[in-house]
C-alpha cells in the first residue's frame, strides 16, 4: 500500500534522531527534503535514493513525494526538529486531501529545537510556556506581535524561533520591548546556536543585555518568566515543589507527601 512518513530529524544528529524515525526511513525508498537536512542524513542511509529542493519549496516537497507514494513507493518527507511543529506534517496532510488521495500518511515525531535549547540551557520549560516563530514569510507581523503581547502578559515562558534573518533583523528587538513591558530587565534569557549539532554554542544572558549578542536563522531564543532564575549557570523555572523541609506537592497528581532534601539522608 502507497505510503508516505512525514519524519521529524530532530536537531540534525543521527544520535539524537528517534529509533522510530530511523526505522521509518530504512523502510523508505525515496527521502525527499530540504537541501540541508538531506545533507545531515544522507551518509546514515545508503542505498536510498534522495531528492532535495531548496528553501520556500515546501508544496513542491509535499507533491513530489504524493508522486511517488503513488508510483508504488514508500516515500519519506523530512523536517528539521519535530514534523508536526513549524514543520512539513500539515502542508503534507493538506495536499494529500486537496488531491483526493488514498496514499496512507504517517506522522514521526522528533525533537523540535525548543527541547533541544532547553536542554542545552537546563531547565527552564519546567512549567508553561509559549513557543512563538518571529518569521513573517508566512504570518503577519501584526498577528505576531498579538501573540508576543498576549505571552508576555500571561507570564509564559517564551521560545523564540527565527529570532532574527539578514533581512529581519529587528523583529526580535520588537519583541524584547514587548517583554519588557512586564518583566524585569534581569529576567533570564538563553540563547542556543545549532542545538544539538555540529557547532552548539549557547549563552545565558538577561532582556536587558539580549540584543548584545549574535542572532540567526539557526538560533533559538528563551525568555524565562517573572520565577525563572539561574542556578550553578543553568536556567530553571521551578514549577513551586519544595526541596527541602516539610510537605511537597506532585501537581500531576494532587498527592502531598513527606520529603526529605538530600542532606537529610
Amino acid at each position: 500500500m502507497p505510503k508516505i512518513y512525514v519524519v521529524g530529524l530532530g536537531p540534525g544528529g543521527l544520535e539524537e534522531m528517534t529509533p522510530r524515525a530511523v526505522d521509518a526511513l530504512m523502510k523508505c525508498s525515496y527521502i525527499i527534503g530540504y537541501t540541508a537536512y538531506i545533507d545531515l542524513i544522507m551518509d546514515a542511509f545508503p542505498g536510498k535514493r534522495f531528492i532535495t529542493t531548496g528553501m520556500k519549496r515546501e508544496v513542491e516537497r509535499c507533491a513530489l513525494a504524493l508522486k511517488k507514494a503513488e508510483e508504488g513507493f514508500i516515500t519519506g518527507l523530512v523536517s528539521g526538529g519535530d514534523s508536526g511543529i513549524y514543520g512539513m506534517a500539515g502542508l503534507m496532510l493538506e495536499v494529500v486531501s486537496r488531491e483526493k488521495s488514498g496514499v496512507s500518511v504517517e506522522i514521526i515525531p522528533g525533537i523540535t529545537a525548543a527541547s533541544a535549547a532547553a536542554a542545552v540551557l537546563g531547565a527552564p520549560l519546567m512549567h508553561d510556556f509559549a513557543v512563538i516563530s518571529l518569521s513573517d514569510c508566512l504570518t503577519p507581523w501584526d498577528a505576531i506581535l498579538k501573540r508576543i503581547r498576549s505571552a508576555a502578559s500571561s507570564d509564559f515562558v517564551v521560545c523564540f524561533y527565527n529570532p532574527r534573518s539578514r533581512s529581519r533583523t529587528m523583529h526580535i528587538a520588537a519583541a524584547r520591548e514587548e517583554l519588557l513591558k512586564h518583566r524585569a530587565n534581569s529576567t533570564p534569557v538563553g540563547i542556543v546556536r545549532n542545538a544539538g549539532r555540529e557547532g552548539e554554542a549557547f549563552v545565558i544572558t538577561d532582556l536587558e543585555r539580549m540584543l548584545d549578542f549574535d542572532m540567526d536563522m539557526f538560533s533559538t531564543v528563551v525568555v524565562g518568566n517573572s520565577r525563572t532564575i539561574v542556578l550553578n549557570g543553568r536556567m530553571v523555572t521551578p514549577r513551586g515543589y519544595e526541596i527541602c523541609g516539610g510537605e511537597w506537592a506532585d501537581e500531576d497528581s494532587g498527592d502531598r507527601r513527606d520529603h526529605r532534601c538530600a542532606a537529610d539522608h
